[in-house]
């Protein structure tokens, strides 16, 4: 299976994996999102739905039995960990490059210097 084809993933849908490494549903996973990217992502509802859709034809998520009839329940399948893997890998590798490349002391003015 060509994992390949879904990088890289996109913050939202990044958070959105990682909510469902426990079993949720969306205003969890709303939450949990929020909560997870320190308030720098918000999803609305009618959004949060939409990736849900797009997750599950993708198989990185699937709905699992729940205890409450009104809201369905989702997990993050194995695909979906393996996604999270490679993504994850991607990014480390991004930030040690920079880490590496960039002068030890960038300047704080958008690397311009003061004339």
């Amino acid at each position: 299976m060509d994992l390949n084809k879904h990088l890289p993933l996109t913050e939202t849908t990044y958070y959105t994996l990682l909510s469902l490494l426990e079993p949720a549903h969306g205003y969890i996973m709303m939450q949990k999102v929020e909560q997870l990217s320190n308030q720098t992502v918000k999803i609305a509802a009618g959004t949060m739905y939409g990736a849900i859709e797009n997750l599950l034809k993708q198989q990185l998520i699937k709905a699992v039995k729940s205890t409450d009839k009104r809201r369905k329940t989702y997990v993050i399948t194995e695909k979906g960990i393996e996604m999270l893997r490679l993504d994850c890998e991607r990014m480390k590798h991004i930030t040690y490059i920079t880490d590496k490349l960039l002068p030890p002391t960038a300047l704080g003015n958008g690397g311009v210097e003061d004339a």
